[in-house]
């Protein structure tokens, strides 16, 4: 069965960006980025109020993403109570991997409402083929109580923990303003802290 989406409205949600110095991290870099910042921050696990956008920049044929030198970021949508919680990370050094990322002093945005609204990677447990996929991304719409149309782009695949989970790019169009704003505050899947499920404005990247 599909994971439902909670019947309560999904409470508030806020990105707070952080810039990063860094050249290099892996394209999947999801599991290891949320390791990285539980060193920091603690226990994350079953941290409900934390959602993280996957890290943005050029894709490489060796496996590495190449940051963006002067606008790579680094992104967390919170519950406005743990704004104070994830400001620990300014100042400090990832490890992502391997590969040495520092975080700078955040920003904090209120989410926007937008009419189409993207995310790299959405992942629903037992459902891996595009069109039942589309099927449980519209039931879990339906439980949010939000009317979008859903297009399904490419298969992608994230590591985590040593096994191959499978998601597709997800992109919802004609949404509402309150439908947006519900679909970013409560996101779409599963493995939201480990940059899936976690949906955007379409053509704008993590503001720095």
């Amino acid at each position: 069965m599909t994971p439902s989406a909670p019947s309560s409205p999904p409470a508030d949600r806020v990105d707070i960006v952080f810039p990063l110095a860094g050249t290099l991290v892996p394209r999947d870099h999801g599991y290891a980025l949320f390791g990285a910042l539980a060193r920091v921050l603690g226990d994350l696990h079953g941290a409900s109020w934390l959602a993280v956008h996957p890290l943005g920049g050029i894709p490489r044929p060796d496996g590495l993403l190449a940051l963006h030198p002067r606008r790579g970021s680094l992104c967390l949508r919170v519950v406005p109570a743990e704004i104070p919680r994830v400001l620990a990370l300014a100042g400090k050094a990832l490890d992502v991997d391997g590969y040495r990322v520092h975080v700078g002093v955040s920003r904090v945005y209120p989410l926007r409402p937008a009419e189409a609204l993207t995310a790299r990677m959405v992942v629903i447990k037992g459902f891996q083929e595009p069109e039942p996929f589309a099927e449980a991304v519209k039931r879990q719409l339906d439980a949010l109580s939000v009317a979008a149309s859903i297009e399904v782009g490419r298969r992608r695949i994230v590591t985590i923990a040593g096994d191959k989970v499978v998601g597709f790019g997800t992109t919802l169009r004609g949404l509402s303003e309150e439908g947006s704003l519900v679909v970013q505050r409560a996101g779409i899947g599963g493995r939201q802290r480990m940059g899936c499920g976690v949906f955007g404005p379409v053509g704008r990247e993590a503001r720095a």
